[in-house]
């Protein structure tokens, strides 16, 4: 079947179930210049069906509350879709091209005055949400979901290691990814890049440990929670994305055995698809080919 058809079945479909289902780019026509089989369709579909009525009983995440998440391929907002999927909330996807640039302009600016990716604009609340971590434990906590309970004997230890992720970990990569943007190319530059990449492998290190002591699969033992999703993201990148000196899996046991479980969920493998990700997301990472990917 040609993709202009599957693409027309699908909305057929979608429009035969109304306003049930959110419609997502990534889900009818193409992804990086693929067909989406009427399979990939029906099944995500039946899937937003299937939690409608789950959401309606709880609370702040019902069904008629849309959230919109700003982002381009593979970049940050691949954290925050993959809690979104788990937590079952419908959003929309606002592409943002860094082809043109489009995390500066005015209307982005306005939306996060540091252009950066990614941004949720949240219904009920008085400004958009950026910043990586807030975005995850705001939503866990709504939800109560995902995170423990703010009076849970565990709350610090989530908390404690979401933050370093987020202020250690991700912000490592970041720089990782273009030292040219903070040094001349040189020696100094190859020096600072070969020190980050230590960095790297000592918090992914520690990381393993961490779960190793809880006895996993997960960081907080057998629950998971949306550190661990930002965890996996942080992995991916790290193994593929800096200029210089990539991370491997060898000698993280834990974290490899916490990595392949994530992968296995259907969630996880829904929001690597819209993402443009092929095959094992975490374990075997390629980079993403579509257009503006930069983690």
């Amino acid at each position: 079947m040609g993709c202009g058809r599957v693409t027309g079945v699908a909305r057929d479909i979608a429009q035969g179930v109304g306003n049930r289902i959110v419609h997502h780019a990534g889900i009818f026509p193409v992804i990086s210049g693929r067909c989406l089989d009427l399979a990939q369709v029906w099944l995500r579909i039946e899937w937003r069906l299937s939690v409608t009525d789950k959401l309606a009983a709880s609370g702040s995440c019902t069904p008629d509350r849309t959230y919109r998440l700003h982002g381009s391929p593979d970049s940050a907002n691949i954290v925050v879709r993959l809690l979104l999927e788990e937590l079952e909330l419908a959003y929309e996807d606002v592409p943002v091209d860094r082809r043109a640039r489009a995390q500066n302009s005015e209307a982005y600016l306005r939306l996060n005055p540091q252009g950066l990716i990614p941004v949720l604009e949240v219904p009920g609340q008085d400004a958009p949400m950026f910043e990586t971590g807030a975005i995850l434990l705001y939503l866990a906590d709504t939800c109560d979901r995902l995170a423990p309970a703010r009076t849970a004997p565990d709350r610090g230890r989530f908390l404690k290691w979401l933050f370093f992720i987020s202020n250690t970990l991700h912000s490592d990569l970041r720089i990782a990814f273009k030292p040219h943007k903070y040094l001349p190319a040189g020696e100094a530059q190859k020096l600072f890049s070969e020190m980050l990449v230590g960095r790297i492998a000592g918090s992914l290190s520690l990381l393993d440990r961490e779960i190793a002591a809880t006895e996993g699969p997960f960081l907080l033992g057998a629950e998971l929670s949306c550190a661990d999703l930002y965890l996996a993201a942080c992995a991916r990148w790290a193994q593929i994305y800096p200029e210089q000196g990539k991370w491997g899996l060898s000698g993280v046991p834990r974290l490899k055995q916490l990595l392949e479980t994530l992968e296995e969920r259907p969630a996880v493998r829904r929001a690597c698809a819209m993402e443009g990700i092929e095959g094992r997301a975490f374990t075997e990472p390629k980079p993403v080919t579509l257009p503006g990917a930069t983690a």
